[in-house]
């Protein structure tokens, strides 16, 4: 794949225009030269600290699979364990064995790239990875974007087309959360388009769909969660696209802090993206708004199932709809279907999801949103005071006991003898403590024997 240098960066640090370079891009506005990582731009805010902390997730991946492979090996030392099960590990530790070695080359650019970065530079930038965002997150959608997943995938582009206008030309494109690139591809291939770029946070979804979208193949294990049979729990698929294309550009990046300048997509396309991102949905769309062009439209897709905390986050449909038309567009044309969602045939899992698909015309620039920043002064400066939350009350109240809790297991005391304690230092009645106690070693001892699976 040859990088397409036409497309308009902006930094993601000062919003102005990035120039390309021997290997990346720079910005004089803030002396930063943004990478190529696996020939793909690589425009976080902090770069180099950010290609670190990717680099640090991925030693705790592999590591995480010789973990388990150790663990499969201790197993198959039991002599009473049964002829089936004996077989079904030993198929899992090789698959395990096989897959980290894959693993390991598919995301060598991260390891081979040669870059400092700390917590500090985080700070400096106020930004910060996601912490559900690893190697192995959205593993399984790789499979269904370039294996077994033709239904789905059809399915999600007849829901867009279902938004649009037939034969609507949707010119420049941007999908925000590509992940492995299958709707990306999609578009470009089926859609009238002048050219897609796809960007998301994880560079093993991104070093995915560089392979895939020019032709070559590339064979991962699956690792169903419900395997649907003995031969299930471990697949070896074959994943490749229909055909090369030269009409997808892949970045990774930051959602909240997208590096193209204003107004230079006639098309925006967020897949599965709106209800799990961190940024209100009321801020997001203005940020969606300063992308497109002037009569550029908004498409949208995915569920809608908002986690946040604050209940007056976690939009209906009807909220949906308003927060977009007050953010400088049409009201949106909205379509809802139920489609398949994950349905491998290696596994019993899988289900029908409906999901919320709709088409927003850019009828109005409005003010850009303030750059996104994830953390706090007090954070960030150090010289602020922590605010004493309820929660932080809560949390260190908790911690001290639990902390207590740790120091008392020498391997001789009970958890009646630690109870005693914790009455004796006034911290607990004994049958409070005992209950307590209990949970806190009874959560400990699952997690210790709980497998890491991918």
């Amino acid at each position: 794949m040859t990088e397409d240098r036409s497309i308009s960066f902006a930094c993601p640090r000062t919003d102005q225009p990035l120039e390309a370079v021997e290997g990346g891009y720079t910005s004089p506005a803030s002396d930063v030269v943004y990478p190529l990582v696996g020939d793909i731009p690589w425009l976080f805010s902090e770069p180099a600290a950010s290609l670190h902390e990717w680099r640090n997730r991925l030693h705790m991946a592999v590591q995480s699979v010789s973990h388990e492979i150790q663990g499969l090996e201790i197993e198959l030392k039991n002599k009473n364990i049964r002829p089936l099960a004996k077989r079904r590990i030993e198929r899992y530790r090789d698959a395990c064995r096989e897959h980290q070695k894959k693993l390991k080359k598919l995301v060598a650019p991260i390891v081979d790239k040669h870059v400092s970065g700390n917590l500090e530079s985080y700070l400096a930038m106020r930004t910060r990875l996601p912490t559900d965002q690893g190697l192995h997150t959205y593993y399984a959608n790789i499979h269904r974007d370039w294996c077994w997943g033709d239904e789905e995938n059809q399915a999600s582009i007849k829901q867009l087309r279902s938004v649009m206008n037939e034969n609507a030309a949707l010119g420049r494109v941007l999908v925000l959360g590509a992940g492995a690139g299958r709707l990306a591809y999609d578009i470009a291939t089926g859609m009238d388009c002048e050219h897609v770029v796809a960007m998301d946070f994880n560079p093993m979804l991104m070093f995915v769909a560089k392979k895939m979208i020019r032709g070559d193949k590339l064979k991962m294990y699956e690792f169903p969660i419900a395997p649907a049979s003995l031969e299930d729990d471990a697949v070896l698929r074959t994943l490749k696209a229909p055909a090369a294309t030269d009409k997808v550009s892949l970045v990774l990046g930051d959602a909240l802090r997208a590096p193209f300048a204003d107004g230079f997509f006639d098309t925006v396309v967020t897949p599965w993206l709106i209800d799990i991102i961190s940024e209100d949905l009321e801020v997001f769309a203005k940020r969606i708004n300063r992308l497109l062009a002037d009569g550029g439209r908004w498409l949208n897709f995915g569920s809608l199932a908002f986690t946040h905390p604050k209940r007056a986050r976690c939009y209906s449909p009807e909220e949906v709809k308003a927060i977009v038309a007050e953010s400088g567009f049409s009201d949106p044309y909205v379509s809802q279907s139920t489609i398949p969602y994950m349905c491998s045939p290696a596994s019993r899992h899988g289900r029908q999801e409906k999901v919320f698909t709709f088409s927003a015309f850019k009828e109005k620039k409005i003010k850009a949103p303030p750059r996104y920043r994830a953390l706090p002064d007090w954070i960030v400066t150090g010289k602020a005071a922590v605010p004493l939350s309820q929660s932080f009350k809560t949390q260190a109240m908790t911690t001290q006991i639990y902390a207590f809790i740790m120091s008392l297991i020498d391997g001789r005391r009970s958890i009646e003898d630690m109870a005693k304690v914790l009455e004796k230092q006034q911290l607990m009645q004994r049958d409070e403590a005992v209950a307590a106690i209990r949970n806190f070693l009874t959560k400990m001892y699952d997690d210790a024997q709980r497998s890491q699976g991918f």
